[in-house]
Order: structure tokens, then C-alpha cells, then sequence
């Protein structure tokens, strides 16, 4: 039997950026908001992608001009409200004689994303010639090179720290916000939302809770959500697959990002520098199965590896270079025909009036344009409500981290007891909150750190435990102190930071070893 939680104005399931971004827009504006996801927070599709804060250049092929021009003024918003988040990143696109796409089109391409940008406080395009373009990245193929262009977009190092903020930004205004909590019933009665029933996996109760709109951001899962509604209703998501490597530095490895065009198939793929290594992807196809079962596939890695060495030549790499390889499903809408590069980038907020009124599903939506979509999906349910909401807030409020940011950075980067490269690990990850947890007037002694090279503070996993409701080891490690992206996944240091997690959560030795055998797991799912 169910146990009753409470009476809320919206409930939003998921906890991926949409979700996240959907409670935080809701419950600053005085709404009440509660927040369930069925895993981890932002462990889902925001973890797999290519980690851009991106206008989408090449949406404009497909005439999606309003998408380029709402994502590219994001891209500038979540610079200002998430500075240690966001930062801005050089991308490069060479242009060859066999290229589909020629220079007069990337100019006119270049052109465009300029003015669509009005207002950026980033460098404008530059269109180089081949000696240019070799006199800045010696290791690229020359071999039929007529020039290039150069642009800046942003990127966001940590996706699942941005979603965090938001889920911590949420609760700071009042929103209950609840993760490995999957929802197993909707309740539809006269046509009319009346509530939903979740798991609370972590003490294994059922609960309810009665609300009036709900929101379902499940993103690739939207379908499964619905299929819990007690009436049929349409399935709506098609999304495509989208695979990513990972490997360190090679020989003729770029200093700035690339954008190039895969010889094979004409398809854009990146070749970004990421958390010191590379970032190689993406791929785009149709996939039905089950998103949490998503792997890169070997065909897929051979591609990635392919296309990179044709343009490093010097490169020459193979399987055994990779770190990892992830792959996700992007949320797309349903789309039988035609390639998957042209199913529409841009979000659709359904309401679901004819059969559930008061249930909204997210279809589609980018990393970059979370805010945005939220704030839309706020208005809509507000209005729906009645609801004496207050104005959207997030168009220039901080997340948490980056308030005080440059007083806190400052004064982190000066303490005594951390080297630079620990406070810039720290405020890369935490921001301003990291002095929380590394006050400058503490004394950091070598027992206080967790590594050899005294970057990462023991006090950091406590901390994780009980400010940023991590419940796992590998929410611990992969999705708050961001270890489980650095080449060895955080293998090193599992061991140790597993004994301080059992002390700060009361594990048994049984529930530790459990611990280390699901990260261990987790780790080899990406592994090449």
C-alpha cells in the first residue's frame, strides 16, 4: 500500500537538464514542485552527449534558423549565470577539395551564425587559408586542404554538474527533489490528472502524492512514462543513437576543437579537448531498444578512430587508445523516413488535453536550450494552474556555484595549503561552493587528500554524500567529484574514497563490497 507524501501544483519526472532546469524555473517561481527521478541525477541522456553549449551550425542546412538563434542566446545566458560551468572553446572546420560542404557555404554559414548572435561577447568567425590553418595545427592532413574556418561556441566540461545546480537551485527554493524515485502510476480519472504513484528504491516504500500538472521530461524514456498512465495514450519519441570516445593526447593532436567533415559520409563529427584528454564524436542512428541498455558499438568506434586518423594522420590510432567509449539516445520525435541528421533538433512541449489534461510531455530539447525550454514549460503550466506564479527568475539568476564566483576563485587559487591545479580542479567542478568544504583559513595537511598529487580532498566525499544527495559509489565518483572521467575512470583512488563513503553513510563491509562490485560494473560498460 502506498504511503502519501503530499499535495504539490507540479511534479516533473526526470532528472536530466530538462527536468532539472523545468523544477528549478517552477519553484523560484513560488510553485510547489516535486521533482522525481527514476536513477541518479542527470545519469541519463545529459551524461552521453558532446558536452557543447552549441548554437547548432549545422541546423542551419535544415532552415532551423529559430533554433540556431535561441541556442546561440542561451549559449551567451549560461555563460553569465554558470561560469565555472561554461567557458568558451575554439572550433575549427577545415575545408577540403572533396568536401560536400565548400567554402563559399561555410562562409555564408559563418556569416550567419555571427549575426544570429548579436549581442556575444565572443571573437567573430575568421576565415583562414590552408597555411594558416597548418601554421595553427601542424598535425592536420594537408593533403587536398584549401583553407578553414575558425569560430567560438562554449562548452560545459561537467553536463551532470550543470544539471546538479539546477537540482540544488530547485531544492534551495523549496522543491522536493527526489532521486532513484521511479514513477509506476499516473492517475487519470474524467480525463483529468489527479496524482502518481513512485518508488522510493532506497527504502524500498511505495508512495503517493496528489498534483495537478504533471510534467514529463523522461526524456528518451517519455514513452515508458506515459505507458504508466492508466489510459492508452500515442508513443511520440524516435530518438538516434550517439556514440563518443574518449583517448588522450596523440601525435598531431590539435590545441583547439575541430568540426570536420567524415570522409565516408559526408556527416559532421567533433574532435574536441576535453577534462585534459580528447572527445571524439558523434554518430547519429535510429535506435528502438531500451536507452539504458545504449552501447558504442564496435562498427561505430571503427568509424570514429577512421574518420580522426584520416584527418591526424599522425594520429594512427587504434582500440587500444581509447579510455572509454559512451554512447545515448537522443530524445528525439518519431520520424520513419528520411536521415536521421534532418529529424528537427527543436523541442515540442505536448499537452496532452484530449485524454490527460494537465499532463505535459517534453519531446526533443538540447543541453543548450534547457533553460529556455523550461521557462516556456513553466508559462504553459502556470496559465494551466492559475497559479499566482511569479516571473521566470533564471534569465539572470546564478546557479549556486556561481555566486560570489570570483571572490571565491580568487581566494581558493591563494590558499596556502592547494596547489593551483587542486583549486582549479575544485572550482571546475563545485564553484564558489567549494569553499564549503575548503574554507581558506583551513590547514589541508597530506592525509587530507585523497591522491598522491594532493588534487582531490577527502573532505569533497562526505560532502557529496550529504549536501548533493549522492546515494552510490558511482554517484560518488562519476557524477559529482567527476573522477570517472579521467583515463583510468577513478580506479585509483576507488578504493579509498569507498572506505570514507562507508564512514560518512554508515555502510556494513557487505554493503562496501557491493559498492565497489556495481562501480566496477558501471566502469567496464565503456570500456572499448
Amino acid at each position: 500500500m502506498s504511503s502519501f507524501v503530499g499535495e504539490y501544483d507540479i511534479a516533473v519526472i526526470g532528472g536530466g537538464i530538462n527536468g532539472a532546469g523545468i523544477a528549478r524555473d517552477a519553484a523560484l517561481r513560488g510553485l510547489r514542485v516535486i521533482l522525481l527521478e527514476k536513477n541518479d541525477f542527470g545519469s541519463g541522456t545529459t551524461s552521453w552527449s558532446s558536452r557543447l553549449i552549441h548554437g547548432g551550425l549545422r541546423y542551419l542546412e535544415y532552415g532551423e534558423i529559430p533554433l540556431v538563434f535561441e541556442s546561440l542566446h542561451e549559449r551567451r545566458r549560461l555563460r553569465q549565470v554558470a561560469p565555472h560551468l561554461v567557458d568558451r572553446i575554439r572550433i575549427n572546420i577545415p575545408i577540403y577539395r572533396s568536401s560536400r560542404r565548400g567554402k563559399f557555404i561555410i562562409t555564408l554559414g559563418m556569416i550567419a551564425y555571427d549575426l544570429l548572435s548579436i549581442g556575444k561577447k565572443i571573437p567573430r568567425h575568421r576565415m583562414l587559408d590552408c597555411d594558416e590553418l597548418i601554421a595553427e595545427e601542424p598535425g592536420l592532413s594537408s593533403d587536398g586542404l584549401v583553407g578553414g574556418a575558425q569560430y567560438y561556441d562554449a562548452q560545459v566540461t561537467f553536463a551532470e554538474r550543470l544539471v546538479l545546480e539546477n537540482i540544488l537551485s530547485a531544492r534551495e527554493a523549496g522543491a522536493d527533489v527526489r532521486n532513484y524515485s521511479p514513477v509506476i502510476g499516473i492517475s487519470v480519472r474524467e480525463g483529468v490528472v489527479r496524482g502518481l504513484q513512485f518508488e522510493d528504491r532506497v527504502s524500498g516504500r511505495e508512495r503517493e502524492v496528489k498534483v495537478a500538472t504533471i510534467i514529463n521530461a523522461g526524456g528518451p524514456w517519455v514513452d515508458r512514462v506515459l505507458a504508466t498512465v492508466n489510459r492508452e495514450l500515442p508513443e511520440f519519441m524516435g530518438g538516434t543513437k550517439g556514440s563518443h570516445i574518449v583517448v588522450g593526447s596523440f601525435s598531431g593532436a590539435p590545441k583547439a576543437a575541430f568540426y570536420v567533415e567524415a570522409r565516408s559520409d559526408g556527416r559532421p563529427f567533433f574532435v574536441i579537448p576535453w577534462n585534459h584528454q580528447y572527445l571524439i564524436g558523434t554518430t547519429d542512428i535510429r535506435y528502438d531498444g531500451d536507452p539504458g541498455d545504449v552501447r558504442a558499438s564496435a562498427e561505430e568506434i571503427d568509424y570514429l578512430l577512421k574518420e580522426t586518423n584520416n584527418v591526424f594522420p599522425q594520429a594512427r590510432l587504434s582500440v587500444t587508445d581509447i579510455h572509454f567509449a559512451y554512447a545515448g539516445v537522443r530524445p528525439l520525435p518519431k520520424r520513419d523516413k528520411g536521415p536521421e541528421s534532418a529529424i528537427t533538433r527543436k523541442h515540442i512541449i505536448y499537452r496532452h488535453k484530449h485524454r490527460a489534461r494537465g499532463l505535459i510531455s517534453i519531446i526533443g530539447g538540447k543541453l543548450t536550450t534547457y533553460r529556455n525550454l523550461a521557462e516556456q514549460a513553466v508559462d504553459i503550466a502556470a496559465k494551466r494552474l492559475d497559479a499566482k506564479a511569479g516571473k521566470c527568475q533564471t534569465r539572470t539568476l546564478l546557479l549556486p556555484g556561481a555566486q560570489d564566483f570570483a571572490a571565491e576563485k580568487a581566494a581558493l587559487k591563494s590558499h596556502p595549503d592547494l596547489s593551483i591545479e587542486c583549486a582549479t580542479r575544485l572550482l571546475e567542478i563545485y564553484g564558489s561552493r567549494a569553499t564549503l568544504f575548503a574554507p581558506g583559513g583551513s590547514v589541508f595537511r597530506t592525509e587530507d587528500f585523497v591522491d598522491n598529487e594532493k588534487t582531490v580532498l577527502a573532505a569533497e566525499v562526505a560532502f557529496v554524500l550529504h549536501q548533493e544527495m549522492a546515494v552510490s559509489l558511482i554517484d560518488i565518483i562519476h557524477r559529482r567529484m567527476m573522477l570517472g572521467f579521467r583515463p583510468d575512470q577513478g580506479r585509483s583512488l576507488a578504493g579509498r574514497i569507498a572506505e570514507i563513503a562507508a564512514a560518512a553513510a554508515n555502510w556494513s563491509d557487505a554493503e562496501l563490497k557491493r559498492q565497489l562490485a556495481e562501480l566496477q560494473a558501471y566502469n567496464e560498460k565503456f570500456l572499448a
